[in-house]
C-alpha cells in the first residue's frame, strides 16, 4: 500500500568538482540540487510510495530551477513554499584512496528555507496527510526558527497518528557550540522519534553517554538498547562503514527493533559518488518497516539500497524495489535488453 512520506529539510545546489580535482586545480564545477530531505522524498517514491517535501525556495530562476528538478525527481510540490532570494550552496570535492572527499558549505543561514518560519507551511494539513515524517540532524543544526518549526511539525504528526523519524546525521561544522549546544535538541527530537537513525558515535559523542565497550560492535549493542529505552523509541537502525586500501567501500547496516539487533552482510564494493548513501539506507529502512518485511529483510534492503546509491552520480538515490531486490539476490547483469 502507498504511503505519504513527507521529510523537511533544504534544497541546497551542489557544485561539484569534476572527477578527483580540488577545488584549487578545477576551472569547471557541475550542478544539481540535493539535501537530505530531497534525497529520502525522492528515493521513496522509486519504492512505490508518495515523496513529499516541506521547503521553502527562492522566488527567483533559481528557485525555478530547484522546482523543475524536484518535479524531474518525482518529488510532489504541494508543501512547498517560495519566497526569499537565496538557496543554499556546496561544493564537494571527490575523495581518493586515503584523501577523503570533502564538503564546503556557504551562503546556508541566509537561505529562504533557513530564514523561514513555521507561519510559511500549512502544518497541519501536512500533519493529517503525512503517515511519516522525516527530520535530520543537519536540518536541526540550523536556525532556531527551523528548530521550533521542526519539533512543532514532530508532535502535530505524532498526534495525528503518523510515525515520526530522525536521523542523527550530526555534523560538526554546522555546530557553534558543538556537542553540548547540540545534545538538548537532539534528546527533544529522540523523544519525539518512533524511527531514529543513529550508530554508537552518536550516543557516546552527541549524547554523552559511556560504554565499557571497546570495538564498535560491543558498544553498539551495549548503548543502542539504552537509546531506545530511555527515549521509548521503536526502532533504531545505522551503518558501519570501511574504506578499504583498495578503495573501495565496505558497508553493514543493523536495525535494532522489538528488543533484537539484526545485522546485514558486510559488503564491500566499488564507490562511483558516495554522497547520499545514508539517505539511501534510510529510506530502506522506512520502506522495509512499512511494507512489513522481516527485520532480517528490512535491514538487508537498506544495505542494498546504500550500495546501489553509491554506484550512481548524483545525491539522489534512483534505485527501484525491484532493482534493490535483484541485487541482494546477487544478480548483476552485463547489459539489461
Amino acid at each position: 500500500m502507498r504511503k505519504q512520506i513527507v521529510a523537511f529539510g533544504e534544497v541546497m545546489m551542489r557544485l561539484q568538482v569534476p572527477g578527483y580535482e580540488l577545488l584549487a586545480q578545477a576551472n569547471a564545477l557541475q550542478y544539481s540540487f540535493s539535501g537530505t530531505g530531497v534525497n529520502v522524498a525522492s528515493a521513496i517514491t522509486k519504492l512505490g510510495h508518495e515523496g513529499y517535501l516541506v521547503t521553502k525556495l527562492p522566488n527567483n530562476p533559481l528557485g525555478d530551477a530547484a522546482v523543475a528538478f524536484l518535479q524531474r525527481l518525482g518529488i510532489n510540490r504541494n508543501y512547498i513554499t517560495r519566497g526569499g532570494k537565496y538557496l543554499g550552496l556546496y561544493f564537494l570535492e571527490n575523495g581518493f584512496g586515503q584523501r577523503s572527499s570533502r564538503v564546503t558549505y556557504t551562503n546556508r543561514l541566509e537561505s529562504s528555507f533557513n530564514t523561514a518560519s513555521y507561519i510559511d507551511y500549512d502544518l497541519d494539513l501536512i500533519a493529517k496527510q503525512a503517515d511519516v515524517i522525516h527530520f535530520c540532524g543537519i536540518t536541526l543544526a540550523m536556525t532556531d526558527d527551523v528548530r521550533e518549526t521542526m519539533k512543532m511539525l514532530a508532535k502535530k504528526v505524532k498526534e495525528n497518528g503518523g510515525l515520526v523519524c530522525f536521523d542523527c546525521n550530526y555534523r560538526p561544522s554546522l555546530w557553534d557550540g558543538g556537542y553540548s549546544k547540540a545534545k538538548p535538541h537532539y534528546e527533544e527530537m529522540l523523544a519525539l522519534a518512533d524511527i531514529v537513525m543513529m550508530n554508537e558515535k552518536d550516543a557516546m559523542y552527541v549524547l554523552g553517554m559511556e560504554t565499557e565497550g571497546t570495538s564498535r560492535e560491543t558498544q553498539l549493542k551495549d548503548l543502542i538498547p539504552k537509546v531506545a529505552k530511555q527515549y521509548n523509541i521503536q526502532t533504531i537502525a545505522g551503518t558501519h562503514r570501511a574504506i578499504n586500501s583498495d578503495n573501495s567501500h565496505s558497508l553493514r547496516g543493523y536495525i535494532y527493533t522489538n528488543g533484537e539487533f539484526h545485522f546485514s552482510e558486510n559488503t564491500s564494493f566499488s564507490v562511483y559518488d558516495r554522497i547520499g548513501a545514508g539517505d539511501a539506507y534510510t529510506s530502506g529502512i522506512l520502506h522495509g518497516v512499512l511494507t512489513e518485511f522481516s527485520p532480517e529483510k528490512t535491514v538487508q534492503f537498506a544495505q542494498t539500497a546504500g550500495m546501489l546509491a553509491c554506484t550512481i552520480v548524483g545525491d539522489t538515490p534512483m534505485s527501484t524495489e525491484a532493482e534493490i531486490l535483484s541485487a541482494m539476490a546477487g544478480t548483476i547483469d552485463d547489459i539489461k535488453r
